[in-house]
């Protein structure tokens, strides 16, 4: 990617300060920037670094007075984070659009229908009767399953599998090594002390604009389906358990676990290595804290919860209080 000041204020709708000749063809957090790099400035602990950066190019707000002269050409826009973060979207699906059908003769596809611009890479594998929407991209060494529908302009990366039948919206990102579909952790005890193994016949659907982390996992359901909503999104190395639910614009950190049959709400938060309890309802715009362990239903919208097992995060540090308290001398001291 190389792109002037001029061609940046015009993608960003921003006005240049400098040198509208300037040009970049890299990214650089402020702090590391060096000529021929764009940087850019929106927290204010940073500003010191305004003055000592060496990028060619500056994002910057529109209302930003500096105090001392900048060296960077700065391009002048309403929020600088939001700016940068259109900037990279746009230079990713640059990059993206470079991906053609890289020996796509040593891959194999059992008269699959691809919609236009579709491109898959090589080793990779498309089950008989699985549909794939236009512009989506299909990375090296993925097996798609039979009778799969992908939906448009997604990207999936190298080593997905996405078992049969399984349902994925338009604009989805599945991260390396994700697996759609495997078989729920689903078993019954034996008289013996043995285990059987239930059987599972139904499939995942996720919604559109969803992305799912690198080696992420989402089972299918027994009979029916694993339902992830739209806008939602799931960090890399997450377990969802067999007939989960999940709302619309859900997001949750690395490391989570959702048991199965759970069902959680609309615009949802879970932090790191959140784990919840099966057969349980979590309740819309609910927010848990890192590491809860999550045993009982959340009935009441916009709580927030921390601790294993988790309570109201009020109860929670006045609760901590105690136990600091408890752990303590007479001189404040640690026992």
């Amino acid at each position: 990617m190389e792109l002037t000041a001029k061609q940046l204020a015009k993608i960003l709708g921003g006005t240049v300060d400098g040198d509208p000749a300037a040009k970049v063809t890299s990214f650089a957090k402020i702090e590391h920037g060096k000529p021929g790099y764009l940087s850019f400035f929106a927290n204010p602990k940073y500003e010191k670094y305004v003055y000592t950066c060496k990028s060619s190019i500056l994002l910057v707000n529109k209302d930003f007075v500096p105090k001392h002269e900048v060296s960077a050409t700065m391009i002048r826009v309403d929020n600088s984070y939001e700016a940068i973060s259109q900037l990279l979207k746009y230079a990713a699906s640059r990059k993206r659009e470079s991906i053609g059908l890289r020996g796509w003769r040593l891959s194999v596809f059992l008269s699959p229908k691809f919609g236009k611009g579709v491109r898959v890479g090589k080793g990779s594998f498309v089950g008989r009767g699985a549909r794939v929407g236009e512009k989506t991209r299909i990375y090296e060494n993925v097996y798609i399953g039979d009778g799969t529908r992908i939906g448009k302009n997604c990207i999936i990366y190298p080593g997905v599998v996405i078992y049969p039948g399984m349902v994925i919206g338009d604009n989805v990102i599945l991260h390396a090594n994700v697996v759609i579909g495997a078989d729920g952790f689903g078993n019954v005890p034996q008289p013996d002390g043995t285990w059987e193994k239930i059987e599972h016949l139904g499939n995942v659907i996720i919604g559109d604009n969803c992305e799912i982390g690198a080696g992420s996992a989402i089972d299918r359901s027994e009979m029916e389906s694993t339902i992830i909503g739209k806008g939602v999104k799931i960090d890399k190395l997450c377990a969802i358990g067999h007939n989960v639910v999940i709302g619309d614009n859900t997001v949750m950190a690395a490391q989570c676990g959702i048991s199965g049959s759970t069902k959680i709400g609309k615009n949802c938060i879970l932090a790191g290595q959140v784990g919840i309890a099966g057969h349980l309802t979590i309740a819309d715009n609910t927010i848990i804290g890192g590491q809860a362990g999550v045993i009982g239903n959340i009935k009441e919208s916009g709580q927030k919860v921390i601790g294993s097992p988790a309570i109201p995060i009020s109860n929670y540090f006045r609760s901590y209080a105690v136990f600091r308290r408890a752990g303590l001398n007479k001189d404040g001291e640690e026992k």
